[in-house]
């Protein structure tokens, strides 16, 4: 292998990183556009993003406001005259008790190159509140629906032990007053069964810091491996049980502006996905082209940057199948798809211009290693920079054993002379 040839298939792999680039931009902007379009109608069909957060309680107070206003009598004369007026304060009441019970399904939905975390989910809380003045007054209570978008199938609001039936009007949620002796308390319930998407999370205040008495919130879900936004309060418990997994929050009393909180486990993105192989697939290349050309080195038969070119042209076939094959069936079996697609093209190929052991033992073997099993790491998160990492030392360790006694400076006279 010349040094003219080895500059040609350089310039091969340059031209092909460029198209791989230009590739994985179009996948991560049909993304891009999937999800701005597609997350849309996840929410409206399913339901979106829910916040649940507690009940807010106010007491009014009324009391005589005495004001001061300035006008004229008959003569102009600027007199003062004062005006009492009723006026009602509210004033913010914090929970006694606080008893929750959320149990959550998750339930996937695919939409294009992406997944969409939507499950379903169980809501039931009971609260105690109390007037807190010696004297009789009447306790507002408001409950928010934690998504505008959901759907809430067996609603239940019970204050005082009565019925509450949901006004007309619910984009503010559920308004109701009762009136309390001095001191009198009372109870509240409310439950529902929705479906949302995303993380799921429960403030104790719509906004700002809040006090938390005597609450107690139990979180069962129908799989594993749950993650807990960031920002929000570790569980004070969690742990798995059959079929899921169990979390509970327990305060006797807290002041906080944090909220508790689930996030699903992410499942894995056909778009992002193949939109990383196809960025990573240069450094395959590279790999393959390398083992190649010392093979060659080394069996005194080197290929032809042609050859090469569409050595390099079957690689950029696995990473367009597996980008356009993403979008109507399972990752797995794209992968898969291209993989056989890719290596028969390159084995076929190398079988004519080479020999079948070439093609079979050589270029089979290394492309199934640089091509399939680097980029089928990216399938397990937080592992494919070590799988990379030790590939590519093993990779080394061979071909120095390989090459060990080789005389390469009579190898690159031999090149120079031919």
């Amino acid at each position: 292998m010349s040094a003219v040839r080895l500059l040609a298939v350089g310039f091969i792999v340059l031209c092909t990183s460029v198209a791989w680039f230009t590739l994985g931009a179009t996948v991560v902007n049909r993304t891009g556009e999937s999800d701005a379009a597609l997350g849309q109608e996840v929410a409206k069909l399913w339901g979106g993003q829910h916040q649940q957060v507690a009940p807010h309680v106010v007491v009014e107070r009324p009391r005589k406001d005495v004001q001061e206003t300035l006008e004229k009598d008959d003569q102009g004369r600027v007199i003062t005259r004062r005006v009492t007026k009723d006026v009602v304060d509210s004033v913010p009441v914090p929970l006694d008790q606080s008893r929750v019970r959320v149990a959550i399904d998750l339930e996937p939905r695919r939409k294009g190159l992406l997944w969409y975390d939507t499950y379903g989910v169980t809501f039931h809380a009971s609260y105690r509140l109390h007037n807190p003045d010696p004297a009789e007054r009447k306790l507002v209570v408001g409950f928010r629906f934690p998504s505008s978008e959901g759907l809430y199938d067996d609603f239940a609001f019970r204050l005082g032990g009565a019925e509450i039936a949901p006004g007309t009007d619910l984009s503010q949620g559920v308004t109701a007053p009762i009136v309390l002796p001095p001191g009198g308390e009372t109870s509240l319930e409310v439950g529902y069964r929705s479906r949302g998407l995303g993380p799921w999370t429960y403030a104790f205040a719509p906004s700002g810091v809040s006090q938390v008495r005597d609450f107690q919130l139990d979180l069962d879900t129908g799989f594993h491996d749950v993650d807990f936004p960031a920002g929000s309060l570790s569980p004070t418990a969690h742990g798995p049980r059959d079929g899921g997994h169990a979390s509970s929050w327990r305060f006797t009393s807290l002041v906080t502006g944090q909220t508790i909180g689930m996030d699903p486990p992410d499942r894995l993105h056909p778009g992002p996905l193949a939109a990383r192989i196809t960025f990573f697939a240069p450094v395959s290349l590279l790999f393959f082209v390398t083992v190649m050309v010392i093979l060659g080195v080394l069996r005194g038969q080197s290929l032809h940057p042609m050859n090469f070119f569409f050595l390099a042209a079957a690689f950029f076939a696995f990473h367009l199948l597996l980008a356009y094959l993403v979008d109507h069936v399972d990752v797995h079996v794209a992968f898969a798809a291209a993989s056989a697609v890719s290596i028969f093209l390159v084995v076929s190929y190398l079988r004519v211009v080479a020999g079948l052991r070439t093609a079979l033992v050589e270029a089979g073997a290394a492309q199934l290693v640089f091509l399939v099993l680097f980029g089928y790491a990216f399938f397990f998160e937080g592992f494919t920079g070590l799988t990379v990492t030790v590939g590519a030392i093993l990779t080394l360790f061979v071909l120095m054993q390989m090459t060990a006694r080789v005389d390469w400076s009579a190898v690159f006279a031999r090149t120079a002379r031919t």
